[in-house]
């Protein structure tokens, strides 16, 4: 009689796991493996984990500078799935101010890829996982596509859903490549583990890159083991921490900021975050010129 009674509780656990699991699939579906989406004159072209252009004369735009004479400005922000009121609007602004932007918690909606191709930007997004078909990640927005693009995601353990990264090169107007990580780190986790995972593998992708460099997003640095963990990451590589002139950057209740920026091979002219109510974080707008102009 015992094990009869204690194993209508059993079973009922049983069940109320496999509905959370088939919820769960229906709610959400990840690809096997990292996915990538570049958009260009409204057309989409999907890649497993990497595009590269081809270096032909009807990809020669693909290939030109994204500054505009030795000037880079640069839109880091999550947009927080564009869930808050007058997103669009803000992303017009920032968009009329920057060469390339580089979003966290892009949600790829009718509207927003609509928004994509009026704009006439070109895009490379990491498609890290699908809410009710609609796909989740970081984005990229540029003038040109980039001359090679590679997606990355890491898993994050409480919530099986992926976080998502982005490396990719750009030409510059010096005959530089500018390498870019577009980066949204992993969050719930008890240790860092999987944090420090995620960063080395980021580390180990640009290690190989000579020349200018930016590595920015959301870092989720909400504690200081993480905050430490990431500049000493960032200084093996010769990078430079941004500091904002205007500091509204999302903070935790200890005061430390999620969202960074940092930069090798570049000059720093100008950096700030205002403040929006378009998202849960406020945008960094950062202003560099090139070094080695021609």
């Amino acid at each position: 009689m015992k094990f009869k009674r204690l194993s209508k509780p059993l079973g009922a656990t049983a069940a109320v796991t496999l509905l959370g699991f088939v919820g769960f699939q229906w709610v959400f579906s990840v690809p096997d493996k990292p996915q990538l989406i570049s958009i260009d004159d409204n057309q989409q072209h999907i890649d497993w984990n990497c595009y590269q252009a081809e270096q032909t004369s009807s990809s020669e735009n693909q290939s030109s500078p994204i500054d505009k004479q030795g000037e880079l400005n640069v839109l880091v922000w999550n947009i927080h799935k564009q869930g808050d009121q007058g997103w669009q609007q803000a992303l017009q602004e920032y968009s009329s101010q920057s060469n390339l932007m580089l979003l966290q918690e892009a949600s790829l909606t009718p509207e927003l890829n609509q928004w994509i191709g009026e704009q006439a930007w070109g895009a490379s997004y990491v498609n890290a996982f699908k809410a009710f078909g609609v796909s989740a990640g970081v984005l990229n927005l540029s003038d040109a596509l980039p001359i090679k693009a590679c997606a990355y995601t890491a898993l994050e353990p409480w919530i099986l859903l992926p976080k998502s990264a982005l490396f990719a090169q750009y030409a510059l107007s010096n005959g530089q490549q500018l390498g870019v990580i577009n980066l949204h780190s992993i969050n719930f986790t008890f240790g860092t583990k999987e944090f420090q995972l995620q960063i080395n593998h980021l580390s180990q992708a640009v290690k190989s890159h000579i020349g200018p460099l930016i590595i920015a997003g959301d870092f989720n640095t909400w504690s200081e083991t993480r905050t430490k963990e990431v500049r000493a990451k960032m200084a093996q590589l010769g990078m430079h921490e941004v500091h904002f002139s205007v500091d509204n950057r999302r903070r935790f209740i200890n005061g430390l900021v999620f969202d960074h920026v940092f930069y090798r091979d570049l000059e720093l002219n100008s950096a700030m975050s205002p403040k929006t109510t378009a998202s849960d974080h406020n945008p960094m707008l950062v202003k560099f010129t090139l070094q080695n102009q021609h």
